[in-house]
C-alpha cells in the first residue's frame, strides 16, 4: 500500500479577515490561540504596516501559539523591515520569515513599480537576508498563475538558491478550474524539479467559487501544503478542506493530522469572532482626565482603545510598558467588567517602565504634630554613593518630597497625588500613586504600605528612578 503524504494546513484567516473585517487586538489573539489547537502548521499574520501596534501584536501572538509555527511577511521595499520583523516574531516557539512578491507582469509593475530584473534582484536579496536570521523562509509566488511561465521558473530558482525552504504558489485571481491547477502544477514540477525536495504550498481565491476543489487538484499533484482560511472568506476552507482530505484523502495519497473531532467547535467560534458586532465602550474627548469617573473600559475594547486611554491619561509608554499595561488589562476584565480610568491610572503606575533603581536603600524620620511643623530627615542611596536631605513641609507628606528634592536636587511638578486604601482594618494597607511631569512627560510611581506615609516616599522614589533611567540612558 502507498504510504500516504502529509499535507500541512497554514491558516491564514488574519490575513484574508484584513481586507475586509475590523478585529480587535484582544479578538486577533484570540482567534490565533483557537486556531493553534486544531494543529494546524503555521498561521499567517500581516506584514508590519503600523511599527509600533504590529510588533506588539506579533510579540502576543507568538506568546499564545505553542505549537504551530508563526509566520509574518517582510517588505521587499523598506530597507529595515527584516531586522524589524524578526526582532518582533524571533520569540515564537517556531518562527517563519515570509517574502512575497507578486510575480505577473501587471502586478509586480503596479503594485512594486519593479521590472522582472528588479524584482528578482530584490526577491534574492530579502531572502538573503531572512535566510541569515533563520533557516525557514518561504517565498510566496503571488498571482503566479497569471505569470510568464520562463519568468516565473526563473525566479523560483533564484528563491531557492538564496535559501527559502517553502515555496508558495498563488492563484490570486482565483480563476482557475481544478483541470487547469493540474496542468500548471505538474508542468512546473516537470520543469523544476528542485521543487520536489521542498515543501511547495498552494493558495487559492475563491473567485469561481472552485478554490477548495483546486486545492484537492494541487494535492493530487504534489503539493504538500495548502493556505487555507478558518472563516468564510474567499480562500481554500479550513474545514472543508479537512474533511475533503478525510474523506478522499486515499485517492490522492494524501492525509492531513489537524483534529477533525475539534474543527467544527473551533471554526464555529472563530466565525463568531470575526462576525461579532463590535462594542466599543468609550469615546474619548480632548478634556478626559483620570477623574472622569463616569468612563470605563471593559472587556470588548481592543489594545488601540486602551492605550489612547493611556495617552488621554498624559502617559507616553513605550511600545515593551504598553504590552505590560495590555497584559495586566486583560487579566482584570477576565475577573471584573468594567475598569474606571482611575484604575487604569494605577495598573499603569504599577506595571509601565518598572527600572533598576538608581535611587535605593531609603531610610527616613519625619517628626510632626499638631504644635510643630514637619521636618524630615532623608537618607537613601543613589548608585553606590549616600545621599541626605534634611527638610521642613507643610505636613509629613510635603516634608517627605522637599527632603528626597534635597538629596537629589532635583525638584519636578507633582501633577497628581492619590491614596487609597487597598484592605480594611487598623493595619490595612495604604495605596499611593504619585505622577511627576518632567519636560512635558507624565512619569508614574507607585507604593504600597501599613505607612501611608512611607508608601507616598516609596511612590515618589519609584517616579524619580523612571526620569533618571531615561535620563541616564539617552
Amino acid at each position: 500500500m502507498d504510504r500516504q503524504k502529509e499535507i500541512m494546513i497554514c491558516d491564514c484567516t488574519l490575513l484574508d479577515a484584513a481586507n475586509h473585517i475590523e478585529l480587535s487586538f484582544r479578538e486577533k489573539i484570540e482567534l490565533c490561540r483557537l486556531i493553534d489547537r486544531l494543529g494546524v502548521s503555521a498561521i499567517d499574520l500581516c506584514e508590519i504596516r503600523q511599527k509600533k501596534i504590529d510588533r506588539l501584536l506579533i510579540k502576543s501572538i507568538c506568546s499564545a501559539v505553542q505549537r504551530a509555527v508563526v509566520a509574518v511577511p517582510v517588505s521587499l521595499t523598506d530597507a529595515d523591515s527584516v531586522q524589524l520583523t524578526w526582532e518582533a516574531l524571533k520569540e515564537a516557539q517556531k518562527a517563519r520569515l515570509q517574502v512575497v512578491a507578486p510575480v505577473s507582469s501587471v502586478q509586480m509593475e503596479y503594485m512594486l513599480h519593479l521590472k522582472a530584473a528588479g524584482l528578482t534582484a530584490a526577491v534574492e536579496n530579502r531572502i538573503s537576508e531572512c535566510r541569515a536570521l533563520t533557516d525557514d523562509v518561504e517565498f510566496i509566488a503571488a498571482d503566479a498563475t497569471r505569470s510568464d511561465p520562463e519568468f516565473l521558473r526563473k525566479i523560483i530558482l533564484v528563491a531557492v538558491k538564496a535559501g527559502a525552504k517553502t515555496i508558495t504558489l498563488c492563484d490570486t485571481a482565483g480563476v482557475l478550474t481544478p483541470d487547469e491547477a493540474t496542468i500548471f502544477l505538474t508542468d512546473l514540477f516537470k520543469d523544476v524539479p528542485e521543487l520536489r525536495s521542498l515543501t511547495v504550498g498552494f493558495h487559492c481565491s475563491g473567485e469561481l467559487n472552485l478554490a477548495d476543489a483546486c486545492a484537492f487538484a494541487a494535492v493530487s499533484v504534489g503539493i504538500g501544503m495548502l493556505k487555507t482560511t478558518a472563516y468564510r472568506g474567499n480562500a481554500i476552507s479550513l474545514a472543508d478542506i479537512v474533511r475533503i482530505l478525510n474523506i478522499k484523502g486515499a485517492l490522492a495519497k494524501a492525509k492531513c493530522t489537524v483534529e477533525n473531532e475539534q474543527i467544527n467547535r473551533i471554526t464555529s467560534q472563530v466565525d463568531q469572532i470575526c462576525s461579532a458586532e463590535k462594542n466599543r465602550s468609550i469615546v474619548f474627548s480632548d478634556s478626559l482626565s483620570a477623574h472622569d469617573s463616569d468612563i470605563v473600559l471593559s472587556i470588548h475594547d481592543s489594545f488601540e482603545t486602551v492605550i489612547m486611554a493611556a495617552e488621554k491619561l498624559g502617559f507616553d509608554l513605550g511600545a515593551e510598558d504598553q504590552q505590560k499595561v495590555w497584559n495586566v488589562f486583560i487579566r482584570t476584565v477576565e475577573k471584573k467588567e468594567t475598569i474606571s480610568l482611575k484604575e487604569l491610572d494605577a495598573i499603569i503606575a504599577a506595571e509601565a517602565m518598572q527600572v533598576p533603581p538608581a535611587y535605593h536603600s531609603i531610610q527616613y524620620v519625619i517628626n510632626t504634630g499638631n504644635t510643630i511643623g514637619a521636618m524630615s530627615h532623608m537618607k537613601l542611596m543613589y548608585h553606590n554613593q549616600e545621599i541626605v536631605g534634611i527638610a521642613s513641609g507643610d505636613g509629613a507628606i510635603d516634608a517627605a518630597f522637599n527632603s528626597i528634592e534635597m538629596a537629589t536636587g532635583r525638584h519636578y511638578e507633582l501633577d497628581d497625588f492619590q491614596i487609597q486604601s487597598v484592605t480594611e482594618g487598623r493595619e490595612a494597607m495604604g495605596e499611593t500613586i504619585v505622577k511627576l511631569r518632567h519636560e512635558g512627560k507624565l512619569y508614574s510611581g507607585r507604593g504600597i504600605s501599613t505607612d501611608i506615609v512611607g508608601a507616598g516616599i516609596m511612590a515618589y522614589i519609584n517616579a524619580v528612578n523612571k526620569i533618571v533611567y531615561e535620563e541616564e540612558e539617552a
